[in-house]
């Protein structure tokens, strides 16, 4: 993977700062083609190794069921990131979870992930991208505001949206997955947006890098937040191949220690609500390093947002994007308020009855018929994290 992924980053930067800078000739590279899943191929093959080694749980005795462990293809491309010892057991045996109710739930997760994917994403990425493909000169604080937010929103149900895919899939099939995602805009500082966002991605990271560096059991609170910064570091490198990923991971590692430090204190003070919207600022600014191709436009953008320029220009958009947007909005932000678990827990009670069966068949094909259309009248827009 080291080879794949960071041998064109690596040579590029030498290029640029140290033979470019000195006049020397720079090194000719083959520009190299990242193969599909690299990442999670590696992922996978970690999580066997470490956890046989560990004694977590037993290797497999059969080729072919190692092969289904690290080739099982609906998470390949962008996760949820499946550890060897949450999945073992079912590969050797999964007759009791291979069921019609199974089956069916997994149909419906799908259609769920597939409606966030179509229905919102695309929509928001479309509009976002008008903006993000200007130079940052053109455009003013409004628009830039508006991009990032919903590029914000884009990256969520995109990514949101493969996750549940991939999770009613493995559901069909008789395969568990972990859950990826829990409302992670409603997190009350950067430690939780973590364990909601990506989550078997924070938990890999914790169980096999964070905890062997020593966890929080180490004694200096210096080297404690040193392991902090180096996790996340190296999370935001494993995203992709440029400086942006770097400074995305060191700019939320650097908030993960203040939270130790004295923002979570401060947060208690100014209470649920006002913690979640300064959060959540700070998640959005973060995103623009990983929507800008290079620093220096990242840089750029994010003083167009404090820029206070309300020059006049010429972008338009679409009623349509206004309105997904608040939908957006608010399935993002509603789980923050209490009605939504008596809200959450009525819904769930509706299952039981067949009256609420039809009634979630119905939402869910009305679903269905609206990504087919989706799919027949607009081109191919790829997952965003397929490209990490």
């Amino acid at each position: 993977m080291l080879y794949f992924k960071y041998a064109n980053f690596f040579v590029d930067t030498v290029n640029e700062y140290v033979f470019l800078k000195f006049g020397w000739k720079q090194i000719q590279w083959a520009v190299i083609a990242l193969p599909i899943g690299i990442s999670f191929f590696t992922f996978k093959k970690l999580s066997y190794c470490i956890d046989v080694y560990r004694g977590t749980h037993k290797s497999f005795t059969d080729i072919k069921d190692y092969a289904l462990f690290i080739l099982l293809f609906p998470e390949l491309i962008a996760g949820p990131i499946v550890r060897f010892n949450e999945i073992a057991d079912q590969i050797n045996d999964r007759r009791s979870s291979e069921t019609v109710d199974n089956r069916l739930m997994g149909l419906f997760r799908f259609i769920i992930g597939l409606s966030k994917k179509l229905l919102i994403a695309n929509i928001l990425g479309a509009e976002a991208d008008k903006i993000f493909a200007v130079d940052v000169q053109f455009i003013n604080t409004p628009n830039a505001w508006l991009a990032i937010l919903a590029y914000t929103f884009q990256i969520y149900f995109d990514f949101s949206g493969y996750s549940d895919m991939a999770i009613g899939i493995a559901k069909m099939i008789g395969f568990k997955f972990p859950e990826n995602f829990n409302h992670p805009y409603t997190a009350q500082s950067i430690t939780e947006f973590w364990r909601r966002w990506h989550i078997t991605l924070g938990r890999f990271m914790r169980d096999y890098l964070y905890i062997p560096l020593g966890g929080n059991k180490i004694k200096s609170k210096w080297r404690l937040y040193f392991n902090l910064w180096v996790v996340f570091l190296l999370s935001g490198l494993w995203h992709g191949a440029s400086w942006n990923f770097v400074i995305w991971g060191a700019f939320h590692g650097m908030f993960l220690i203040a939270d130790r430090i004295f923002l979570l204190k401060a947060y208690k003070l100014l209470g649920k609500y006002l913690s979640i919207i300064i959060t959540f600022f700070i998640v959005m600014i973060g995103w623009v390093f990983f929507r800008e191709d290079t620093v220096t436009d990242a840089f750029a953008f994010i003083h167009k947002l404090f820029a206070f320029d309300y020059s006049q220009t010429d972008f338009y958009f679409l009623k349509d994007f206004y309105v997904i947007l608040s939908i957006a909005i608010a399935l993002s932000f509603i789980p923050a308020f209490t009605f939504y678990n008596r809200l959450k827990d009525y819904l769930m009670s509706l299952s039981l009855y067949n009256s609420g069966v039809i009634l979630s068949s119905i939402v869910i094909l009305t679903m269905f018929v609206l990504c087919v259309c989706g799919i027949a009248g607009n081109d191919f827009n790829p997952f965003i994290y397929y490209k990490f």
